[in-house]
C-alpha cells in the first residue's frame, strides 16, 4: 500500500482583510488647496513676502547712518564718473537763423559755461527760456554727436509798425511784437499802424493795405478808432473814415471812385464811408471858400473860423 505525501503548504487560519486607503483629501487639506486657488493668496506668498523681506532687510541695514552715506557717496560717483564721460560733453554751440542780435541773446541764456556735461543741459527748460524772446517765432534745440548743441531759429518777420501811447513797436504779419524802436525812421519801409489794439487787428490793417495798392505812395498809415474800426490817414490831411464790417470793400469803392473822378484829387479833407450807403465827403478850406465867394458870404480861416470883414469892424 503507497503513501501519497502532499508536499504543499497548509494554509493557516484565515488572516483578517487589509482596510483601503481613501483617496479623499482630508479636511485642512482641502482647505488649504482651495485658499492656494485664490489669485491674490498666490501673488502675496510668492511676491508680496519675498518682497517685505527684501525691503525690511534693507531697512535694517539702511538703518545705519554711517551705511547710508557710503552708498549715497558711492552713487555719486559712479553718476559723475559717467557723466563726466567725453562722449557726453557738450563742447560748442551753433546758431542757424539767428540774426546777430538774436544769436548774441541766446547764447548768453545757455545756463552753463561749455564744456559742459550733456546732463547739465535742460532742452526743454532752455527752449521756454528762449521763446521769451519776442523776435524768435520758434526755434529746434538738439544735442548732436561730436559735443555740439545745435539750434535752428526762426525769428518774426517784420510786417507793421505799431505806434501807441507807450512808444513804437515792430509787429509781424499775426500782431506778435518783434523789437522796440525810436522812430519811424527807423524802419521807414514798414507801414504804420496806430491806436490802442491795433496790434489785435493786424490782419485787417494787411488786408487795407493790399486794396490801398493804387494810392499807397500817398498812404501815411492806418489808424484804429475804438478799437473796432479804422481811419486811412492820406497825405495833404486827407483821411478815409472806414466802417467797422466791410472795410476792404468800402476802401475798393472809395478807391474806384477816385479812379472815375480823381475823388481823392480834389480839395477833400474827408470821406466819410462809415455808412457805405451814405458816403459823406467834407471840402478842404479853399473849396469852401470858393463856394461862399459865389454866394457872397464871409471867407473862412485855414483853422475854419470866418474871416471878419476889415470895413465892418471899422
Amino acid at each position: 500500500m503507497s503513501v501519497v505525501i502532499d508536499h504543499r503548504p497548509q494554509k493557516g487560519p484565515a488572516e483578517p482583510a487589509r482596510l483601503r486607503r481613501d483617496p479623499a483629501p482630508s479636511r485642512l487639506k482641502y482647505r488649504l488647496d482651495r485658499i492656494w486657488l485664490t489669485p491674490l493668496y498666490r501673488r502675496a506668498v510668492r511676491v508680496g513676502i519675498p518682497a517685505f523681506l527684501i525691503a525690511m532687510t534693507a531697512g535694517l541695514w539702511l538703518a545705519d547712518e554711517e551705511r547710508r552715506a557710503r552708498l549715497t557717496e558711492g552713487v555719486t560717483g559712479i553718476v559723475d564718473r559717467v557723466q563726466s564721460r567725453d562722449e557726453f560733453q557738450v563742447r560748442m554751440m551753433t546758431v542757424e537763423g539767428a540774426s546777430p542780435v538774436v544769436d548774441k541773446a541766446l547764447r548768453a541764456m545757455l545756463p552753463v559755461d561749455l564744456p559742459a556735461s550733456s546732463f547739465d543741459i535742460d532742452l526743454t527748460a532752455l527752449r521756454l527760456q528762449v521763446m521769451q524772446l519776442d523776435a524768435i517765432e520758434s526755434i529746434d534745440l538738439r544735442i548732436k554727436p561730436g559735443g555740439i548743441l545745435a539750434a535752428t531759429v526762426v525769428e518774426r518777420q517784420p510786417a507793421l509798425l505799431w505806434r501807441h501811447a507807450r512808444g513804437i513797436e515792430i509787429l509781424d504779419a499775426t500782431g506778435n511784437r518783434v523789437a522796440s524802436v525810436t522812430s519811424r525812421e527807423v524802419r521807414a519801409d514798414l507801414p504804420l499802424i496806430a491806436g490802442e489794439g491795433a496790434d489785435l487787428a493786424t490782419a485787417e490793417a494787411l488786408d487795407l493795405l493790399d486794396a490801398a495798392g493804387p494810392i499807397l505812395p500817398r498812404l501815411r498809415g492806418l489808424v484804429r478808432r475804438g478799437e473796432r474800426r479804422w481811419d486811412l490817414v492820406l497825405d495833404h490831411g486827407q483821411r478815409i473814415l472806414l466802417p467797422e464790417s466791410g472795410a476792404v470793400t468800402a476802401l475798393e469803392a472809395a478807391i474806384a471812385l477816385d479812379r472815375a473822378q480823381d475823388m481823392l484829387g480834389r480839395d477833400l479833407t474827408l470821406v466819410d464811408l462809415r455808412k457805405p450807403s451814405r458816403p459823406v465827403v467834407r471840402l478842404g478850406v479853399d473849396a469852401r471858400n470858393t463856394i461862399r465867394a459865389a454866394r457872397g458870404l464871409p471867407l473862412l480861416a485855414p483853422d475854419g473860423t470866418i474871416i471878419e470883414d476889415d470895413k465892418a469892424g471899422g
